[in-house]
């Protein structure tokens, strides 16, 4: 195994050759092995290890067991303990995913306060077929179907070209040392379920089952590529990217077909799961919406509008008399001028005589009017949107500059009547904004 070991590095892994890394290591039969191979390749290496401190006394002896496995091994250990079950509480989790949450956090922190580029875990190829049964018994997509990535971010997993069997037979050969779990004989948890029951008889309907299994799993990981490819194609071709949002026309997008699976493919990333609500946001009328924990998608008109959810408190931003420059929440520099120069969409030139102070921005509201420049009379600001085809999204993020409730400026769209710089005028000011 070591030959087959050496060769699987330098042909996949060879940036493990070439960096130093952190190598995560229960104590367990297939980290020992990882750490022994990796020893034997002169690699450069440190070992970490996570106390979980759900096993008592076990617990600690995993951790004495790598302790002395780095030391003989010549190279550092790192260690954490964690009070994972009061994790486990506060998250609301299962166990297992508060401890995997807690490791590869600390894995993370130990990357950068090391400055070691990556985490080499000990997943293997049954761990992955486990894994494959576990989506498959929940329903999965096609990523879930895929197993266990052998290369994500930082973290690097060299071992899942090689079987559980493969790893014992050569722990046995190299008289190896290592800490078995006792709670990986409890069929309570499903991966032990799936581990000590179900795999075992799926090898004996087929002695290449797990090797077959790998097959299938580079096809579906082609597969996954081709339509990773033709998503980007479609987002180039559908996706209009705006300041902060993303526009998508919805009779483009309804061409697509089947729909559902393209508003999967075109939307999971950012979090979405209620397909049937997202479908039926095509049908919706303007101003619906349907959020994900991170994102929300609205309809607006014939499009549908992507963004990120966005802190929605009602700030109100003062600025005095004497200001020269802000740069929160927008970029406004102001001046006195002596007279009016360039004109533009971004700048404004008001009587300052007509201000009274601090002026302020704030984002509109239902009710807000203004008496529109060049205009006569006043009008609603929801009228004056909708006269101007301002889409949901720039009107929630549309800022105005305020002398007490009167708006001044419809920033980078429209300056009021009542502010204007007149002949009688004899201090000028100029605001500028980015666009």
């Amino acid at each position: 195994m070591q030959q087959e070991f050496k060769a699987h590095i330098e042909n996949g892994f060879s940036e493990l050759l070439e960096n130093p890394f952190l190598l995560a290591c229960s104590g367990g039969v297939d980290s020992a092995v990882l750490a022994h191979l990796c020893h034997t390749l002169q690699m450069h290496f440190v070992l970490g290890h996570c106390n979980f401190q759900l096993r008592g006394v076990e617990s600690d002896a995993d951790e004495a067991f790598v302790l002395a496995l780095a030391q003989a091994y010549g190279v550092p250990c790192w260690t954490t303990r964690f009070d994972t079950v009061g994790y486990q509480k506060e998250h609301a989790l299962s166990l297992q995913m508060a401890a995997r949450e807690l490791r590869y956090t600390w894995f993370d922190t130990v990357l950068k306060r090391k400055g070691l580029h990556y985490v080499v875990t000990a997943h293997q190829a049954d761990d992955s077929l486990e894994t494959f049964l576990i989506n498959l018994s929940r329903g999965t997509g096609i990523e879930g179907l895929m197993g266990i990535p052998e290369k994500r971010d930082t973290i690097r997993r060299p071992l899942l070209a090689f079987s559980r069997t493969e790893i014992l037979d050569y722990a046995k050969s190299q008289n190896l040392d290592w800490r078995e779990d006792s709670s990986n004989s409890e069929t309570k948890y499903l991966r032990n379920k799936i581990r000590q029951e179900i795999v075992p008889q799926l090898k004996e309907l087929h002695p290449s089952f797990l090797q077959n299994f790998g097959n299938t799993q580079k096809h579906l990981k082609q597969i996954s590529q081709i339509t990773e490819n033709h998503k980007k194609e479609l987002e180039n071709t559908l996706f209009e990217r705006k300041q902060g949002f993303v526009q998508i026309s919805i009779a483009d997008l309804s061409k697509l077909n089947p729909i559902k699976a393209y508003l999967h493919l075109l939307f999971k990333e950012y979090g979405f799961t209620e397909w049937d609500d997202v479908e039926s946001l095509l049908r919706a009328m303007s101003g619906k919406e349907v959020r994900s924990r991170t994102h929300r998608l609205v309809k607006d008109r014939s499009t549908l509008l992507l963004a990120p959810i966005m802190n929605q408190e009602k700030h109100i931003f003062h600025i005095l008399e004497h200001t020269h420059l802000i740069r929160e929440p927008i970029h406004l520099k102001i001046e006195t001028v002596a007279e009016m120069g360039n004109t533009g969409k971004n700048i404004l030139y008001v009587d300052k005589e007509t201000l009274k102070y601090p002026v302020t921005l704030r984002k509109w509201k239902k009710g807000d009017y203004f008496y529109p420049l060049g205009m006569w009379g006043k009008k609603k600001l929801s009228k004056f949107f909708k006269d101007e085809k301002i889409d949901v999204l720039s009107k929630e993020n549309q800022w105005l500059l305020c002398s007490e409730d009167e708006i001044v400026w419809v920033i980078g769209r429209r300056p009021d009547e009542r502010f204007k710089v007149a002949q009688d005028t004899r201090e000028i000011l100029r605001f500028e904004t980015e666009l």
